[in-house]
Protein backbone atom coordinates (compact mmCIF):
# COMPACT_ATOMS: atom_id res chain seq x y z
CA UNK A 1 0.00 0.00 0.00
CA UNK A 2 1.41 3.41 -0.96
CA UNK A 3 1.88 5.82 1.93
CA UNK A 4 -0.65 8.65 2.05
CA UNK A 5 0.10 11.92 3.86
CA UNK A 6 -2.90 12.31 6.14
CA UNK A 7 -2.34 14.05 9.47
CA UNK A 8 -4.70 13.17 12.33
CA UNK A 9 -5.91 15.49 15.09
CA UNK A 10 -2.99 16.10 17.47
CA UNK A 11 -4.03 17.13 20.97
CA UNK A 12 -1.90 19.07 23.44
CA UNK A 13 -2.48 21.11 26.58
CA UNK A 14 -2.16 24.52 24.93
CA UNK A 15 -2.91 23.72 21.31
CA UNK A 16 -4.97 21.24 19.31
CA UNK A 17 -3.92 20.69 15.73
CA UNK A 18 -7.02 20.03 13.64
CA UNK A 19 -6.94 19.12 9.93
CA UNK A 20 -7.69 22.40 8.18
CA UNK A 21 -11.25 22.93 6.93
CA UNK A 22 -13.28 25.89 5.72
CA UNK A 23 -14.99 25.97 9.15
CA UNK A 24 -11.73 27.41 10.48
CA UNK A 25 -11.79 30.33 8.03
CA UNK A 26 -13.64 32.83 10.23
CA UNK A 27 -11.26 32.32 13.14
CA UNK A 28 -8.22 32.49 10.87
CA UNK A 29 -9.47 35.70 9.29
CA UNK A 30 -9.64 37.26 12.74
CA UNK A 31 -6.24 35.83 13.74
CA UNK A 32 -4.57 37.05 10.56
CA UNK A 33 -5.42 40.68 11.33
CA UNK A 34 -4.02 40.68 14.87
CA UNK A 35 -0.65 42.43 15.08
CA UNK A 36 0.76 41.75 11.60
CA UNK A 37 4.12 43.38 12.36
CA UNK A 38 5.97 40.07 12.72
CA UNK A 39 5.16 38.87 9.19
CA UNK A 40 8.03 40.66 7.44
CA UNK A 41 9.35 37.53 5.72
CA UNK A 42 6.28 35.28 5.98
CA UNK A 43 3.19 35.52 3.82
CA UNK A 44 0.07 35.41 5.97
CA UNK A 45 -3.32 35.95 4.29
CA UNK A 46 -5.35 39.00 5.13
CA UNK A 47 -8.88 38.48 6.39
CA UNK A 48 -10.19 38.93 2.85
CA UNK A 49 -7.77 36.32 1.51
CA UNK A 50 -8.38 33.57 4.07
CA UNK A 51 -11.14 31.77 2.16
CA UNK A 52 -8.98 31.46 -0.93
CA UNK A 53 -6.00 30.52 1.25
CA UNK A 54 -7.89 27.61 2.81
CA UNK A 55 -9.08 26.48 -0.64
CA UNK A 56 -5.49 26.56 -1.91
CA UNK A 57 -4.22 24.52 1.04
CA UNK A 58 -6.97 21.95 0.55
CA UNK A 59 -6.11 21.75 -3.16
CA UNK A 60 -2.49 21.06 -2.23
CA UNK A 61 -3.70 18.43 0.23
CA UNK A 62 -5.64 16.72 -2.57
CA UNK A 63 -2.35 16.16 -4.42
CA UNK A 64 -0.95 14.22 -1.47
CA UNK A 65 1.86 16.73 -0.92
CA UNK A 66 0.43 18.59 2.07
CA UNK A 67 -1.43 17.82 5.29
CA UNK A 68 -2.57 21.27 6.52
CA UNK A 69 -3.64 22.06 10.07
CA UNK A 70 -5.41 24.81 11.95
CA UNK A 71 -3.72 25.63 15.24
CA UNK A 72 -6.54 25.85 17.79
CA UNK A 73 -5.86 27.41 21.19
CA UNK A 74 -7.40 25.05 23.76
CA UNK A 75 -8.05 27.96 26.13
CA UNK A 76 -10.56 29.51 23.71
CA UNK A 77 -11.35 26.83 21.13
CA UNK A 78 -10.43 29.38 18.46
CA UNK A 79 -8.09 28.81 15.52
CA UNK A 80 -5.15 31.20 15.93
CA UNK A 81 -2.88 30.07 13.11
CA UNK A 82 -1.91 27.29 10.76
CA UNK A 83 0.84 24.77 10.10
CA UNK A 84 1.33 21.67 7.97
CA UNK A 85 3.23 18.56 7.09
CA UNK A 86 4.68 19.15 3.64
CA UNK A 87 6.81 17.57 0.93
CA UNK A 88 6.72 13.89 1.96
CA UNK A 89 9.62 11.80 0.67
CA UNK A 90 9.19 8.04 0.56
CA UNK A 91 11.57 5.13 0.77
CA UNK A 92 12.08 3.34 -2.59
CA UNK A 93 9.32 0.82 -1.78
CA UNK A 94 6.79 3.68 -1.85
CA UNK A 95 5.07 2.29 1.23
CA UNK A 96 6.97 4.05 4.00
CA UNK A 97 7.65 7.69 4.72
CA UNK A 98 11.35 8.56 4.87
CA UNK A 99 11.19 12.31 5.57
CA UNK A 100 8.71 15.15 5.80
CA UNK A 101 8.85 18.91 6.24
CA UNK A 102 6.99 20.93 8.86
CA UNK A 103 6.10 24.26 7.33
CA UNK A 104 3.41 26.72 6.19
CA UNK A 105 3.42 27.87 9.82
CA UNK A 106 2.01 31.12 11.15
CA UNK A 107 0.42 32.32 14.36
CA UNK A 108 -1.59 35.40 15.27
CA UNK A 109 0.60 38.03 16.92
CA UNK A 110 -0.90 37.58 20.42
CA UNK A 111 -0.36 33.78 20.21
CA UNK A 112 3.35 34.13 19.53
CA UNK A 113 5.62 33.56 22.50
CA UNK A 114 2.89 31.78 24.48
CA UNK A 115 4.15 28.22 24.09
CA UNK A 116 1.72 27.24 21.33
CA UNK A 117 4.48 26.99 18.73
CA UNK A 118 6.65 24.87 21.02
CA UNK A 119 3.84 22.44 21.74
CA UNK A 120 2.72 22.32 18.10
CA UNK A 121 6.25 21.39 17.00
CA UNK A 122 6.41 18.77 19.75
CA UNK A 123 3.15 17.19 18.58
CA UNK A 124 4.18 17.24 14.91
CA UNK A 125 7.66 15.87 15.56
CA UNK A 126 6.38 13.16 17.90
CA UNK A 127 3.81 11.92 15.41
CA UNK A 128 6.31 11.94 12.55
CA UNK A 129 9.00 10.04 14.42
CA UNK A 130 6.89 7.72 16.57
CA UNK A 131 3.94 6.93 14.31
CA UNK A 132 5.37 7.35 10.81
CA UNK A 133 8.88 6.27 11.82
CA UNK A 134 10.54 8.93 9.68
CA UNK A 135 14.31 9.27 9.41
CA UNK A 136 14.15 13.06 9.27
CA UNK A 137 11.94 16.12 9.78
CA UNK A 138 12.87 19.22 7.76
CA UNK A 139 12.21 22.88 8.53
CA UNK A 140 13.23 25.95 6.53
CA UNK A 141 12.76 29.68 6.62
CA UNK A 142 13.90 32.83 4.85
CA UNK A 143 17.59 33.18 5.71
CA UNK A 144 16.94 36.83 6.67
CA UNK A 145 14.27 35.89 9.21
CA UNK A 146 16.26 35.95 12.45
CA UNK A 147 13.15 35.58 14.59
CA UNK A 148 12.00 32.44 12.77
CA UNK A 149 15.49 30.95 12.79
CA UNK A 150 15.75 31.46 16.54
CA UNK A 151 12.34 29.85 17.09
CA UNK A 152 13.30 26.81 15.00
CA UNK A 153 16.58 26.37 16.88
CA UNK A 154 14.73 26.77 20.19
CA UNK A 155 12.63 23.66 19.49
CA UNK A 156 15.75 21.58 18.97
CA UNK A 157 16.26 21.57 15.20
CA UNK A 158 19.82 21.74 13.91
CA UNK A 159 20.94 24.38 11.41
CA UNK A 160 22.37 22.79 8.27
CA UNK A 161 23.22 25.78 6.13
CA UNK A 162 21.77 28.26 3.64
CA UNK A 163 20.66 27.24 0.17
CA UNK A 164 20.91 30.24 -2.13
CA UNK A 165 17.96 31.21 -4.35
CA UNK A 166 16.25 28.05 -3.14
CA UNK A 167 12.56 28.85 -2.89
CA UNK A 168 9.91 31.47 -3.52
CA UNK A 169 10.18 34.62 -1.44
CA UNK A 170 7.10 35.43 0.64
CA UNK A 171 8.38 38.85 1.70
CA UNK A 172 6.08 41.74 0.73
CA UNK A 173 7.07 43.30 -2.58
CA UNK A 174 9.16 40.30 -3.65
CA UNK A 175 6.63 38.47 -5.81
CA UNK A 176 8.35 36.32 -8.41
CA UNK A 177 11.72 36.48 -6.65
CA UNK A 178 13.65 33.68 -5.01
CA UNK A 179 14.96 33.78 -1.47
CA UNK A 180 17.90 32.19 0.28
CA UNK A 181 16.54 29.49 2.62
CA UNK A 182 18.04 28.58 5.99
CA UNK A 183 17.70 24.81 6.35
CA UNK A 184 17.16 22.93 9.62
CA UNK A 185 16.37 19.36 10.56
CA UNK A 186 15.85 16.84 13.31
CA UNK A 187 16.92 13.28 12.47
CA UNK A 188 15.70 10.08 14.10
CA UNK A 189 18.86 9.59 16.15
CA UNK A 190 18.39 13.06 17.65
CA UNK A 191 14.69 12.71 18.40
CA UNK A 192 15.01 11.22 21.93
CA UNK A 193 17.18 14.14 23.05
CA UNK A 194 14.98 16.63 21.21
CA UNK A 195 11.87 15.13 22.80
CA UNK A 196 13.38 15.48 26.29
CA UNK A 197 14.34 19.09 25.52
CA UNK A 198 10.84 19.94 24.30
CA UNK A 199 9.11 18.22 27.22
CA UNK A 200 11.25 20.16 29.73
CA UNK A 201 10.62 23.39 27.85
CA UNK A 202 6.87 22.74 27.80
CA UNK A 203 6.84 21.87 31.50
CA UNK A 204 8.37 25.27 32.29
CA UNK A 205 5.87 27.04 30.04
CA UNK A 206 2.92 25.23 31.61
CA UNK A 207 4.22 25.94 35.10
CA UNK A 208 4.45 29.67 34.33
CA UNK A 209 0.90 29.60 33.01
CA UNK A 210 -0.45 27.78 36.04
CA UNK A 211 -1.02 24.61 34.08
CA UNK A 212 1.58 22.38 35.71
CA UNK A 213 0.69 18.83 36.85
CA UNK A 214 -0.71 20.01 40.18
CA UNK A 215 -2.93 22.63 38.55
CA UNK A 216 -4.33 20.63 35.60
Amino acid sequence: MTFELDGPVLEGTLVRLEPLEQRHAADLARAAEEERGSYTFTWVPTAAEVGAYVDAQLARAATGRLAPYAQVATSTGRAVGATAYWDPRLWPDGERLCAVEVGFTWLAGPAQGTGLNTEAKYLLFRHAFEQWDVARVDLKTDARNARSRAAIEAVGARFEGVLRSWSQSWAPGEDGRLRDSAMFSVIAEEWPQCRTHLEKRLARILERRGLGPAQR
